[in-house]
């Protein structure tokens, strides 16, 4: 008889992330990523679509490289810089704060003290 040692059962990144969105600390925190991908799309793809690098758009919106590189990583330190750029584009920033029903915001709380 052969014994089959060290498998591992696998999942897809779908059923793990499913998983991992019933706690609703993880899916606000997953929720905001999404968002900040919708800001970077069309910024990375206009530097495809006019063959720049991002050095190149840096400097025809008069900012640095590195705030480009921030941007499209979803780091947003400069709401201004951001703006900035998406002008550039033809885009705005809209910003809004939503609040949380009071059963998700419980739970929110729950889970962030259990991760502690």
């Amino acid at each position: 008889m052969i014994k089959k040692i060290g498998v591992k059962r696998t999942r897809k990144v779908s059923d793990h992330l499913k998983e991992e969105c019933k706690d609703p600390y993880f899916k606000e925190l997953w929720e905001l990523e999404e968002q900040k991908l919708e800001i970077v799309k069309p910024i990375i793809a206009y530097r495809i679509k006019h063959k720049l690098t991002q050095g190149q758009l840096a400097k025809k919106i008069n900012v640095t490289q590195q705030h480009i590189s921030n941007i499209e990583n979803g780091e947003f330190s400069s709401i201004a810089t951001l703006e900035k750029v998406l002008l550039h584009l033809g885009y705005t920033v809209k910003i809004k704060a939503v609040p949380l029903t009071p059963k998700a915001k419980n739970r929110i709380k729950q889970s962030v003290k259990s991760c502690r």
